[in-house]
């Protein structure tokens, strides 16, 4: 358990300097985005769905 609590403690430390560098602010600025993606995803779920399907369909009706 003891090993264990150091490998925490040892990852904490290592996940605030990533935070306080600039290397870290990007990897969260990124997370944002991804979060942000998936949100507007699963938001506009049917709309997307739709508009795949009819762009398909008509790839489809032209023989392309």
């Amino acid at each position: 358990m003891k090993k264990l609590n150091i490998s925490v403690m040892s990852f904490c430390r290592l996940i605030g300097k990533k935070m306080e560098s600039r290397e870290g602010m990007e990897l969260v600025q990124v997370a944002i985005l991804i979060a942000i993606a998936v949100g507007l995803g699963i938001i506009f779920k049917n709309e997307i769905t739709s508009f795949v399907n009819q762009t398909f369909e008509s790839l489809d009706a032209s023989k392309f």
